[in-house]
């Protein structure tokens, strides 16, 4: 009698501390990497990531930053109900000429990723205008 209510009170145990590992706002988003491909020199580059609460709490993001000045994400304060989404839209600066490689960290409130990162990627063309000037 005693081997089985030490089982159960194990279980109990177990359920609740499980229990509040998955309460709360849990972020997901639709894609962790979005490649522009091949830009040309001050083409619009723009693109989207859908941010999903998939919690049982409001998801509040707190801050998107861009690794650097020239990727600027959009982040609204407004919290995402849960099974509700967001746009978040990210712009990238393309005049600048090679390879893009950025990140762009999310920091929200979310239980299984406080701090999530998403990335571009993608290549941006030579200035044509700068070729033609050094000819």
């Amino acid at each position: 009698m005693k081997k089985i209510l030490l089982i159960l009170i194990c279980c109990l145990t177990l359920t609740s501390i499980f229990g509040q590992l998955t309460d709360g706002p849990k972020i997901t988003v639709n894609n962790m990497v979005h490649d522009f491909g091949e830009k040309n020199y001050g083409e619009l580059c723009i693109c989207e990531f859908i941010i999903k609460n998939e919690g049982n709490q409001p998801l509040n993001l707190y801050k998107c930053k861009g690794s650097c000045g020239c990727t600027i994400p959009k982040c609204d304060p407004t919290p995402i109900l849960p099974g509700n989404t967001y746009i978040m839209v990210v712009t990238y600066d393309s005049k600048r000429e090679g390879p893009i490689n950025k990140s762009i960290t999310i920091n929200s409130n979310a239980v299984n990723e406080p701090y999530l990162v998403v990335r571009i990627k993608g290549n941006v063309q030579p200035d044509p205008s700068r070729s033609i000037l050094e000819k």
